[in-house]
């Protein structure tokens, strides 16, 4: 009996392309080294054939099926997909009896369940006797956390391990081995002749399948088979080529060049500006571009901070809670939250008090004398620092009436600096009659404590 009869097709039905290059050990397989790396748990067990139950869960084209197969490969186990769409009840059960029957004949069986959180909770009750007396060892894969879509005595029987989108630079590994790769891949001339595909073109491919390998080559096999053999029998992919199989428009830009520092310069000064529409402009042009959502996030944190400051103390909470939500929901529904903050941002008043005040901070920490704290500052923790003056003068401003004292909090040769001059923008309004108050009970507690 064949264990594997997906693993082995004739050339006559070579299946797609992303099916052709799934790897078929562990060193071929590109990614998840938190995972899979040398001396990684997961890859321990695998090796010695240790393995129990286990729910791999990640996004799409990650290579969660891969994985399933190469471990049933690895371990020598009979490896049987189910389909939680397709699959009911009676069939679990059969299957199970199965498997049964082949443990006692010493050969195990690997059931493999994609799209695990599709199984409802009958059909998830079905698998665990058999589980737990080990009949089968389970994997289910699953984009859902499991968490919330797998019942909770099927979850306490298994492990489960996190797998994360694929890096850009390993999609175009991947892409260029399939390009390359003359028997599962692309690189057979005698049937698609020499294909030319350029590594910026390679990157875009990798860009918009957004971590999904499956994507990436789908969309390359694609290309590939619409390109037009050229007098030499060259097939060469252009942009324009790409476009029409993603059927998108591939706006030029290069994350790690010009035109990156361009578009967030330009997000960034229409925020400034308080421009909502050339805010929304940008971010969605870098958007489409295949940016990755959180860098964008990141700094729309730092204009928060840099451009609005305390004029808008909720700016800041805002930037953070879309940040969150891009990450949590993904794309590309959590770029609503990253348009829902450029939005807030530019619409909110502005203020670079606080960063000119961080700036000033920062350039006499470069320039000036790192003068110590004064000894009226300092906690005597020891009787030897109250001998010697920690925390001799110091004024308790609890203590006082107006909550603040004339007692001096920086060092000598400060004494007079201003580093926070708040704006008449937005809140910082009300912050700067507080600090202007401030000022003028310091400089009366001082004339009355020389009277």
């Amino acid at each position: 009996m064949n264990l594997f009869p997906d693993a082995v097709r004739s050339r006559s039905e070579p299946g797609p392309l992303a099916d052709r290059m799934r790897p078929r050990t562990l060193d071929e397989f590109l990614g998840q080294e938190h995972l899979l790396g040398p001396s990684k748990p997961l890859r321990r067990q695998i090796e010695r054939d240790e393995l129990g139950s286990m729910i791999l869960w990640g996004p799409p084209g990650c290579g969660k099926t891969t994985l399933a197969r190469i471990i049933a490969r690895m371990t020598k186990s009979e490896f049987v997909p189910f389909s939680a769409v397709l699959s009911g009840i009676g069939e679990i059960r059969r299957v199970m009896e199965r498997a049964e029957r082949s443990r006692e004949l010493g050969r195990r069986t690997m059931v493999f369940v994609d799209e695990v959180h599709r199984f409802n909770k009958a059909q998830q009750d079905a698998f665990l006797p058999w589980v737990e007396r080990g009949s089968i060892v389970l994997v289910g894969a699953t984009t859902e956390n499991p968490s919330f879509e797998v019942i909770g005595p099927l979850l306490s029987r298994t492990k489960v391990y996190v797998l994360e989108a694929l890096a850009l630079d390993q999609l175009i590994v991947l892409l260029r081995r399939a390009l390359d790769d003359a028997e599962r891949g692309l690189g057979d001339r005698v049937t698609f002749g020499e294909i030319v595909a350029e590594d910026d073109l390679l990157e875009l491919i990798a860009r918009h399948a957004h971590g999904d390998a499956r994507a990436a080559y789908n969309t390359l096999e694609a290309a590939v088979l619409g390109a037009a053999p050229d007098g030499g029998g060259r097939r060469v992919l252009t942009r324009q080529l790409v476009e029409d199989v993603l059927q998108r428009k591939l706006l030029p830009y290069d994350k790690a060049g010009e035109e990156h520092f361009n578009l967030i310069s330009a997000l960034h000064k229409s925020v400034r500006n308080s421009d909502p529409d050339a805010a929304l402009y940008w971010l969605g042009r870098m958007l489409a571009s295949g940016e990755d959502p959180l860098y964008l996030a990141r700094r729309l944190v730092r204009m928060a901070s840099e451009d609005i400051g305390l004029a808008d103390p909720g700016a800041l909470r805002l930037a953070i809670a879309a940040m969150q939500a891009a990450d949590f929901i993904g794309r590309p529904e959590g770029d609503l939250a990253l348009a829902e903050a450029a939005v807030y941002l530019a619409l909110a008043p502005k203020s670079n008090a606080l960063y000119t005040a961080f700036g000033a901070v920062q350039k006499d920490l470069r320039e000036g004398e790192l003068d110590p704290v004064p000894l009226h500052l300092r906690n005597a923790v020891t009787p030897l620092m109250g001998e010697v003056g920690y925390g001799r003068g110091y004024q308790y401003a609890h203590d006082f009436e107006e909550k603040t004292t004339n007692m001096p909090c920086l060092p000598d040769s400060l004494l007079d600096r201003r580093y926070y001059q708040p704006t008449a923008e937005g809140f910082e309004a009300q912050l700067r009659k507080k600090v202007e108050e401030w000022l003028r009970r310091k400089a009366r507690q001082r004339d009355e404590s020389k009277s």
